[in-house]
């Protein structure tokens, strides 16, 4: 028997309502979330089309093997970023004109693949061994209105396809539980000269995985209390007339403590190393989770809000080193310090549901130009008086000095004393190769960066 997916009914009106336009097919991705049981899927949306693709209609009728996976994947990648801990992208859709055979069917097994791999990159954190590996194809005809749900294993290669169950339900995600925090961080990523080619690569990696332990391990209270992981998240509380409990209050408050030392079992010890540079971050950030209200579990709770405080790490680190390359923002040459402004977290609801989407914003980005983002990644049109934005501005520090040795369990942010002529933008130019690996160090309030000659 294969899996079922619970589909909030604006996403069937989306799907019909969208306009081939001449195109031979349309693609996008499905939104929602995975359960031990079924799954929930609660937004759809389209990939958009290219501009070369939308200036040139005489080529309308191109073949499907002609559907660009690079750009899809990108798609994926974009889409991801605004989406809080709980949601991920389940899968694609397909609708053509047409109904396909099993060349069609081997296409969508590639995209599927394809988007699940590139978005796994970037990732802190790992599926568990329990979690649901099967992602979604969904392919509608247009002129049939046949609909065909078939699902791949994407952890394995050889992974056939399943049939899958495709229904319908009106208010999905209308009482959807939130979880919310704010997590404060302190790091300290010493870069080190040992390795020339993936230096920011492979020292960023190692200390956000140090961290990221820190936050997989830590202790999470909700509402103030420890609970028992395997009992249900609302236990306690009155059952509605389906059975399900009812919360008063959709958004429950976590707060998460992390261990500051080893337990004794443990010897440490500090290390010396020579390195080109740090890395340090400091801040507050806003995280935001949802899962479904049938009978949730804490463990998937506290998983959903695990998630979203270390992708918001990633995804932040990101979109701030893209800045930098894109607008190639040169070095103060007369300070120490260069202060750039970080992405702060902005929030959107979807009508008639609990569950917001997300974006973030540099200080100098109008609400309209982050409304049109919105429309344009996920093809449903907002108001800007429902952006809701969650943090305040934050700045972002880069420096010099000439020390040559830096302890790699340090946590003291020292300033440099003897400042030299190094520009952060040569130094990620020299490492364009392992820039997106570098952004899964970045966050919410500040990033500093020291670099050092030898």
């Amino acid at each position: 028997m294969g899996r079922t997916y619970i589909v909030e009914e604006t996403v069937g009106q989306y799907l019909s309502n969208i306009d081939l336009q001449g195109k031979s097919f349309v693609s996008g991705l499905l939104i929602g979330q995975c359960s031990s049981q079924k799954d929930y899927v609660i937004l759809a949306t389209r990939t958009p089309p290219k501009e070369e693709q939308s200036e040139s209609p005489k080529h309308s009728k191109a073949k499907l093997d002609n559907l660009d996976e690079e750009w899809a994947t990108e798609h994926a990648n974009q889409v991801s970023r605004m989406l809080p801990g709980g949601l991920l992208v389940l899968g694609v859709f397909i609708i053509t004109t047409l109904e396909m055979g099993n060349e069609f069917q081997s296409t969508l097994r590639r995209l599927v693949f394809a988007v699940e791999k590139s978005m796994n990159k970037k990732r802190l954190w790992n599926f568990t061994e329990e979690e649901v590996s099967e992602r979604v194809t969904l392919h509608v005809c247009s002129s049939t209105k046949k609909i065909f749900c078939r699902t791949y294993d994407v952890l394995d290669p050889k992974s056939s396809a399943k049939p899958a169950d495709w229904k319908y339900q009106n208010g999905l995600s209308a009482s959807w539980l939130s979880l919310e925090c704010t997590v404060y961080i302190n790091i300290h990523i010493p870069l080190s000269t040992t390795s020339v080619t993936y230096t920011l690569e492979k020292n960023t990696k190692n200390g956000l995985a140090r961290w990221a332990k820190q936050i997989e391990n830590g202790v999470y209270l909700i509402n103030g209390q420890v609970k028992d992981e395997d009992g249900e998240l609302l236990e306690g509380q009155k059952k509605s007339s389906r059975g399900n409990a009812q919360a008063t209050n959709h958004s429950l408050n976590v707060r998460v403590l992390t261990q500051l030392l080893l337990s004794s079992d443990h010897r440490s010890t500090a290390t010396v190393q020579v390195c080109s540079g740090s890395v340090n971050l400091k801040g507050a950030v806003k995280c935001r989770a949802y899962i479904h209200s049938n009978k949730p579990k804490v463990k998937d709770a506290v998983q959903a809000i695990k998630r979203d405080i270390l992708n918001t790490v990633a995804d932040r680190c990101e979109i701030l080193f893209e800045d930098l390359l894109l607008n190639e923002i040169p070095e103060k040459k007369d300070s120490e310090k260069e202060f750039h402004i970080l992405p702060h977290r902005v929030f959107v609801p979807i009508p008639g549901s609990t569950v917001m989407l997300c974006d973030y914003k540099f200080g100098d980005e109008s609400a309209e130009e982050i409304r049109d983002h919105f429309i344009e990644m996920l093809d449903h049109m907002i108001q800007i008086e429902d952006l809701e934005i969650a943090e305040e501005i934050n700045t972002a520090y880069m420096s010099s000095s000439m020390n040559t040795e830096v302890s790699s369990d340090s946590t003291d942010d020292e300033q440099p004393k003897q400042p030299i002529k190094t520009t952060i933008a040569l130094k990620i130019q020299q490492n364009i190769g392992v820039i997106a690996a570098f952004a899964v160090a970045a966050l919410a309030a500040g990033i500093s960066f020291h670099y050092f000659s030898d």
